[in-house]
């Protein structure tokens, strides 16, 4: 067998596929423009870049479909998980990574593989010969979106992504701030006390809400709309849907008591996540933002405090490309035009960074099997992976397809179970039961 598996793109989806395909016995070339062509997102040239976030939300593998994807994603030795088990951080119950740490093993471990090679330089073409996983995530390149529409004979969709700002450790006053997970989550103290919380009154808000709606913010080129994906709105969007609506979204007060001052209730609270093992960097949790870096500093310093706060990265706003995936792929996520191409990762339609790895997981053993000659289908949708991918390969109204996070609205229902708000916690855990043995059943079928 000589055949190699080419990918484009090291990128969470990127990256994992490699480590599927090079682990069943393929030779595997990942094509990476990234340090030679730079992004808006990126700062460094490390595979795996954390951009947006460094969390990977819930952990629950049997009450959260994202943390059934976790468990997934760890059955089928996936490379991500391990690199974020390895570089974990409390976060009351979530999985977030000291994100610099964790590139940095996924890079050094790909290097490390024999059946892996890196080729640096950017890919502008969809191939006609060889086999190709092209995972090039949001941020696709200009020249490559254009050989994809051309491709694919429809206008790329796009919509936009915001990132939140992450601040030092040394510059927060915790006179004021104090530390604290939601309703004390976590099994341990330092989980426990996994986020940093400041408090503010109603005045403090409102003041807030009106410097946010007021200040200055980035402005789109012409032909651009501002098609923004729900699970990464900036705040300022927030804000426009009317005044309470960060106060019930990220600002939200419920489940938090403050130590410096117990009797009194806070109207609302921002909340910052650690973003580094030292624990010396925080970003403000759910704060993505298009406001002009002048307006973010002078905006933030009025949450109670972060008065004297010192940014190590601003926020900020980028184009996301992704394809109308339910059209264009077909159930092996091959394009149907070039079935030599498969696409994975986020430009398919997936929102976040673990949906993103699981594509490329699925991606890579699809690709790796049929170069292998012992093909195989995906898990079905009763699994996360399952219900993801029948999704972006046609279980969305390809008309209304927007990015999408797993959940387990994709599942299919558990006959005798009752509905609603009551048996929620039973009809979860029957999907995850029932996914968890069905995704083990797919594993074992390719041994």
């Amino acid at each position: 067998m000589t055949q190699i598996l080419h990918i484009v793109g090291g990128g969470m989806a990127g990256s994992e596929a490699a480590w599927q395909a090079a682990n069943l016995g393929v030779q595997v070339v990942i094509h990476e423009m990234r340090p030679k062509v730079e992004t808006f997102a990126h700062q460094t040239g490390n595979l795996a870049e954390m951009v947006c976030s460094n969390s990977f939300r819930s952990d629950d593998d049997e009450q959260n479909a994202v943390g059934l994807l976790h468990w997934e994603m760890r059955a089928a030795n996936g490379l991500i998980m391990a690199a974020a088990e390895k570089h974990r951080l409390p976060a009351g119950g979530a999985l977030a990574v000291d994100r610099e740490a964790f590139a940095e093993f996924v890079t050094q471990e790909i290097n490390a593989h024999p059946n892996i090679s890196i080729e640096y330089g950017e890919v502008n073409e969809i191939p006609s010969e060889g086999t190709w996983v092209f995972a090039t995530g949001p941020l696709t390149s200009p020249k490559l979106g254009e050989a994809i529409a051309k491709e694919t004979g429809a206008d790329r969709l796009a919509f936009f992504d915001a990132i939140a700002p992450i601040i030092y450790r040394d510059s927060i006053n915790m006179d004021v701030a104090w530390m604290q997970s939601r309703y004390d989550k976590g099994e341990t103290e330092e989980e426990q006390k996994a986020y940093l919380n400041c408090p503010m009154t109603k005045d403090q808000y409102e003041a807030f809400i009106d410097a946010l709606l007021a200040a200055d913010k980035t402005e789109f080129h012409e032909g651009e709309t501002a098609g923004y994906f729900d699970g990464c709105l900036p705040i300022e969007v927030m804000a426009e849907r009317g005044r309470e609506t960060l106060r019930f979204g990220p600002m939200k007060p419920v489940g938090l008591t403050n130590t410096h001052d117990p009797e009194t209730k806070a109207y609302a609270v921002v909340q910052l996540r650690r973003d580094n093992k030292l624990g010396t960097l925080y970003n403000i949790v759910g704060f993505q933002t298009k406001m002009k870096y002048g307006a973010q500093a002078e905006v933030f310093k009025m949450i109670p405090g972060l008065e004297e706060a010192k940014f190590a990265r601003l926020g900020g706003i980028h184009r996301n490309t992704f394809l109308n995936s339910p059209t264009l792929l077909d159930d092996q996520m091959r394009l149907k035009s070039k079935p030599n191409v498969r696409f994975s990762g986020q430009v398919t339609g997936v929102e976040g960074y673990v949906e993103s790895a699981a594509m490329g997981l699925l991606a890579g053993r699809l690709a790796a099997h049929e170069i292998l000659g012992t093909p195989i289908t995906p898990p079905n949708g009763n699994t996360a992976m399952g219900a993801l991918i029948h999704h972006i390969t046609g279980g969305a109204e390809a008309k209304t397809f927007q990015p999408m996070n797993v959940n387990f609205g994709l599942f299919p229902p558990v006959e005798g179970l009752k509905g609603g708000r009551r048996g929620r916690k039973d009809r979860y855990k029957a999907y995850t039961d029932r996914a968890k043995e069905t995704f083990n059943q797919w594993l074992e079928g390719q041994s």
